[in-house]
């Protein structure tokens, strides 16, 4: 009689004073209806109650790591990774959520044309707005996954992703430097894909995505984003670059407008007409007509 083997799934959750938000992390990992799982919460020394969070919960499956991390989110990943024991590695910010079969679905997945694996996400926000996606849809990367994803941009969140862990470790963990923080999961799966192609996309809504005032999200992205594809630039033809270039002023843009309320400039526009995506064309066009509205008003 043959055994089924249920591998063994490491879950990463790095944290930092989100004590209102990490009950409920927990809560949907105890919740999956799949069991052969261990958590791993790598505290950055919160000063709330996130002791006390973690240790509501009687489960010997969740174990709490303390580091200084230094403000550096892919520290506390990497340590997370380094103290798994499982085959595969899932990533969870603790203050997103899973839904119950989560976990269930991906590892039914699992075949061997898969390392890693993604899926959309609700998004969840204080403040909604009838023009901000309710959703992370995704796409199914093609092939080959390196030049997809350095050309039409990371279509991977990270609470989404279980990755095989050997592939973490082949790449010697997230990238550390301050210049990528926030971005360093894109460069994770731009350097995975320099040693696999075999990225598998699962059209399901799994999880929620938090969208605050204190997350990572709310910052100027170009920055970092321009740090995470730096050292893949020279595949591409000078088309590709600026194609590329156009996504990474149009981040900026997006930025200062939602932000500081500045306009796109005419000579921003043009670039993006002429060498940006077909969504960076259409969203261009949009928040130049907002911007020029409200100026005239």
């Amino acid at each position: 009689m043959t055994m089924v083997v249920i591998p063994l799934v490491s879950i990463v959750i790095p944290t930092y004073n989100h004590a209102r938000f990490l009950g409920r992390a927990l809560k949907s990992i105890i919740d999956q209806t799949y069991t052969n799982w261990e958590a791993i919460v790598v505290d950055n020394h919160s000063t709330d109650n996130t002791d006390e969070i973690v240790n509501s919960f009687s489960d010997s499956r969740i174990h709490y790591i303390k580091i200084h991390n230094n403000g550096v989110i892919a520290v506390s990943r990497n340590v997370g990774i380094q103290n798994a024991k499982g085959e595969w590695i899932a990533f969870l910010d603790s203050d997103d959520y899973w839904h119950f079969n989560k976990l269930e679905i991906c590892m039914k997945s699992v075949d061997e044309k898969v390392d890693l694996l993604y899926h959309c996400l609700i998004i969840q926000r204080k403040n909604k707005n009838i023009f901000q996606k309710k959703y992370i849809k995704s796409r199914q990367v093609k092939t080959p996954v390196l030049m997809d994803l350095l050309i039409k941009g990371n279509a991977i969140a990270t609470s989404s992703v279980v990755v095989r862990k050997f592939l973490l470790q082949k790449i010697g963990g997230m990238n550390e430097s301050r210049e990528m923080i926030a971005a360093e999961d894109y460069n994770s799966w731009l350097r995975i894909a320099e040693y696999t192609d075999k990225f598998l996309y699962l059209p399901d809504v799994l999880g929620n995505y938090l969208v605050h005032n204190q997350g990572l999200s709310q910052k100027d992205m170009s920055t970092p984003t321009r740090s995470a594809v730096s050292g893949f630039l020279y595949l591409l033809n000078d088309r590709q670059k600026k194609h590329v270039e156009s996504t990474l002023m149009f981040i900026r843009s997006k930025y200062l407008f939602q932000v500081e309320h500045k306009m796109i400039s005419n000579q921003d526009l043009l670039y993006y007409l002429n060498y940006g995506p077909f969504l960076v064309k259409i969203k261009s066009i949009y928040l130049y007509f907002i911007g020029y509205v409200s100026h005239k008003k």
